[in-house]
Order: C-alpha cells, then structure tokens, then sequence
C-alpha cells in the first residue's frame, strides 16, 4: 500500500504484482473451466473483469499512467478523482479514506 502512495521512478509499482498474481489465478481458472463451463470458468470471468477494471477505472482513468484520458467531463469520474485524491493524502494504511472503486459518496459530487 505505501509504494502506491509514494512517487514513482518507474512505470511499474510493486503494486502491478497483485495485478500479475490474480491475472495468473484468472487465467488459470478460466481454461481449467472453459470445457465443462464450470464455476471455475465463472469466478475467473469475474476476477478478469474486475481486474479490468480497476486497471481501466485507477490506473488509466485515475493515475494517468497511460496518459490516455488526462480530463474527464463526467462528473462520476471526477467525484471518483476527488475521493481518490483523499485517499492519497495519508501515506500510511491505518486512519485512511477509503475511495471506494464503483461507489463514490456523495460529498465527492459537490
């Protein structure tokens, strides 16, 4: 968690380990269940999409780390800026906002 708080020197943080850790299980559960169309299939469909996501919503949306989208006239996506922007305004784990990855409060709307 703090590594994500701090600047970077790279492209990549030691958090994109957890991206790689579940993207394996994700993968892993897709094809072990792709067959028989199981549960299997299902969780890793759901871990994928999630993981997606997050990437598309935090790394892309949020950090700018692709610099795809650097403003947003939405007004979901900027309260979800604004959150996040508390959210990084306390380095350590503990007394920490959380900025939620869908739900944003409505404070952040204002």
């Amino acid at each position: 968690h703090k590594t994500h708080h701090l600047p970077g020197k790279s492209i990549f943080e030691w958090n994109d380990l957890f991206s790689l850790f579940f993207g394996g299980i994700a993968v892993w559960l897709i094809f072990s269940g792709l067959k028989e169309s199981d549960n299997r299939f299902w969780a890793g469909v759901g871990i994928a999409s999630y993981g997606i996501l997050y990437f598309i919503l935090h790394d892309v949306m949020i950090h700018g780390r692709m610099r795809l989208m650097r403003y947003s006239g939405n007004r979901y996506i900027r309260a979800l800026i604004r959150a996040h922007k508390v959210h990084h305004k306390q380095l350590e784990r503990v007394g920490s906002e959380s900025f939620g990855l869908l739900w944003v409060s409505k404070k952040y709307f204002n």
